[in-house]
């Protein structure tokens, strides 16, 4: 408390609650939750699906459900969201979005579209995994994660079985 009796805020980093992304149907590619907000996966897919039915019609680019900021966007056929706190400031998290929508159009070489997605599914793990570790937000380049996720398949490609990237031609 400071002498005048109010609290400080301790400050914190910026966080994420999930990242996933849904088909045109609402059903889920990829998700990664980061906290017990919601538990199982029943209540993690009745989640998705009710901000699924909350979204994929209206051109916005955020909504408020259940006490959460949800950011997102639409491309073709695939639904990105990211989740935070009614606290989370909505620019860390548009930040978070773009950066993983652009790593991504970057991966699958300007092909962000679900065929694409699911035959790259490793690609998109790793590219979520170098932008937010354990709901902290690490990176918002998607250069940096490009480059990121480049050394890891090249440093430990026994591990993945496979380049992402066609990095020796700059790909």
């Amino acid at each position: 408390m400071d002498p005048a009796g109010q609290l400080f805020q301790e400050p914190s980093l910026y966080t994420v609650k999930a990242v996933f992304i849904l088909d045109n149907d609402g059903q889920r590619l990829l998700a990664k939750y980061y906290d017990d907000t919601f538990p199982s996966m029943k209540e993690q897919k009745a989640f998705e699906k009710n901000v699924f039915n909350k979204t994929h019609k209206t051109d916005s680019e955020i909504a408020f459900l259940e006490g959460l900021t949800i950011v997102y966007k639409s491309s073709i056929d695939l639904f990105f969201y990211v989740v935070g706190s009614s606290h989370e400031n909505e620019l860390m998290l548009m930040a978070v979005l773009t950066c993983l929508f652009d790593s991504l159009n970057h991966m699958l070489r300007k092909n962000v579209e679900k065929r694409s997605l699911l035959d790259n599914m490793d690609g998109a793990f790793l590219v979520v995994d170098e932008i937010v570790d354990g709901g902290v937000i690490l990176e918002s380049d998607p250069q940096q994660v490009i480059q990121n996720v480049n050394f890891r398949t090249i440093s430990e490609p026994a591990a993945y079985g496979f380049v992402l990237f066609d990095y020796i031609a700059g790909g």
